[in-house]
């Protein structure tokens, strides 16, 4: 192979382990992991970053793009441009908050249009699972979406209806019949009715209105569903960890099911939430901080399979001080590696650990075969890291079109030096490239 780059540095975490290496790159592929030392090719460039430490690109499929439709809200511009900040290479877009909705052939078409030109990372699309769309699932299929998602409770847009248990079944019947994957929102809405509603500013009053039974239910009457259908699901957004010890059990049953958590769920707790503070609010919530010591053990231990953003932004007048009527979302595209490394490092976890949750396993989750690691044959896709290193979250500093963040203020470890995609450099110490980003199709 012809190469043309060689990216070198005392730290690169391959799938075997970090150790001194050359990468060398051939046409936007990782042509071979070389020993450090190894002997330029002639006519390729060196790169060499010294001490800081080579990822493979992060991952991240749970991102709520919302264009066309909400582009006051992010937009494919801004919400590439902060994932590439953040050593984010790929994203995979949720079908909802865009209008429409990507829920038909024709709406994905509408909205890869628009991705096109304005993508400065490789994009890829989620389809949407309604109550009426069952004859759209497999054509949408067919056409390259990864997956299909659906809600179990109030979605928070009226174009997007959720699921009761016999169209769930519906759906994931007609999904299983072509091995295709629904990622679930998953709360109960009987528990969500049945729970106090307190309109104001108290987080607690908002904490109890979203109680973890909502979760546990749902996710008992899933894993259910999956096991009668043999049905492949994945859990989105896991909040309770009071439901691992199911999950756990539904895997080795073998239950087609996976789970992720988000930076948020691991770094933030309601004891610290003030009231008020809108910024914090998500669906399902964020929880005490003895229910975060939980989803870290099931982390380590593998219940767990990964970590997205669920990056899901609005405009600042939606954040309204009552956590009852705020839009709920928290906004941490550009943030999640250096916020999970933070917390990771202080429980003991590794880097190896964080490529594990935030590119392997989204990449594994989404068939992104080409994705999430640095190995010959993968696409040549690389964040570069100053793990040591430290900043304090200013929110005017974001690339996120709506600079609010449940982060602003907090000191962070681990800053982005560069991110590559395909062997591109498209950020450099925060300048950013002009975009470069493809748009992704499901392949298996």
């Amino acid at each position: 192979m012809d190469v043309n780059l060689v990216l070198r540095s005392t730290r690169v975490i391959t799938p075997e382990g970090t150790r001194p290496a050359s990468i060398a790159v051939s046409g936007g592929t990782i042509a071979a992991v070389l020993p450090y030392d190894a002997e330029v090719p002639a006519g390729a460039r060196l790169e060499d970053v010294g001490d800081d430490v080579v990822l493979p690109g992060l991952v991240d499929t749970h991102v709520h793009v919302n264009d066309p439709g909400r582009t006051e809200w992010e937009g494919f511009w801004t919400a590439t441009r902060a994932a590439a900040a953040g050593g984010i290479t790929t994203l995979l877009d949720m079908p909802l908050n865009s209008l429409p909705p990507t829920t038909t052939v024709e709406n994905l078409r509408t909205k890869q249009d628009v991705a096109r030109a304005k993508a400065h990372i490789d994009v890829g699309f989620w389809g949407g699972a309604l109550p009426d769309n069952v004859k759209d699932l497999r054509p949408l299929h067919d056409a390259g979406v990864f997956g299909f998602k659906c809600f179990l409770s109030p979605s928070g847009v009226d174009e997007f209806p959720e699921l009761d248990q016999e169209q769930l079944a519906t759906s994931l019947a007609e999904i299983s019949g072509f091995d295709g994957l629904m990622i679930v929102h998953a709360e109960d809405p009987h528990h969500l009715a049945a729970a106090p509603q307190r309109p104001g500013g108290a987080y607690a009053d908002f904490l109890a209105s979203r109680p973890r039974d909502a979760e546990n239910t749902a996710i008992e009457n899933l894993v259910n569903q999956a096991r009668r259908l043999n049905a492949r699901v994945h859990v989105l957004h896991l909040s309770s960890s009071d439901a691992l010890p199911l999950i756990a059990a539904a895997k080795a049953e073998g239950v087609k099911i996976t789970v992720e958590s988000c930076p948020h769920f691991l770094t933030l707790t309601a004891e610290e939430i003030p009231d008020g503070a809108t910024e914090f609010k998500c669906c399902p919530p964020i929880r005490e901080a003895a229910n975060q010591d939980a989803l870290w053990q099931g982390l380590a231990d593998g219940t767990i399979d990964c970590i997205v953003s669920d990056h899901s932004p609005s405009t600042a007048d939606l954040k309204t001080p009552d956590f009852a009527s705020a839009w709920g979302g928290i906004s941490s595209l550009q943030l999640g590696l250096p916020a999970i490394w933070t917390e990771a490092r202080r429980r003991g976890h590794t880097l190896e650990d964080v490529v594990r949750w935030m590119s392997e396993g989204p990449a594994r989750l989404a068939g992104l075969t080409r994705k999430g690691a640095i190995e010959a044959g993968r696409d040549a896709d690389f964040a570069v890291l100053a793990p040591d290193a430290t900043f304090t979250v200013d929110p005017a500093e974001l690339q996120h079109r709506n600079r609010i963040t449940a982060y602003a203020g907090k000191t962070l470890s681990g800053v982005v030096t560069s991110t590559w995609l395909r062997g591109a450099r498209i950020v450099d110490h925060g300048t950013l490239a002009e975009p470069s980003g493809r748009l992704l199709e499901r392949t298996n």
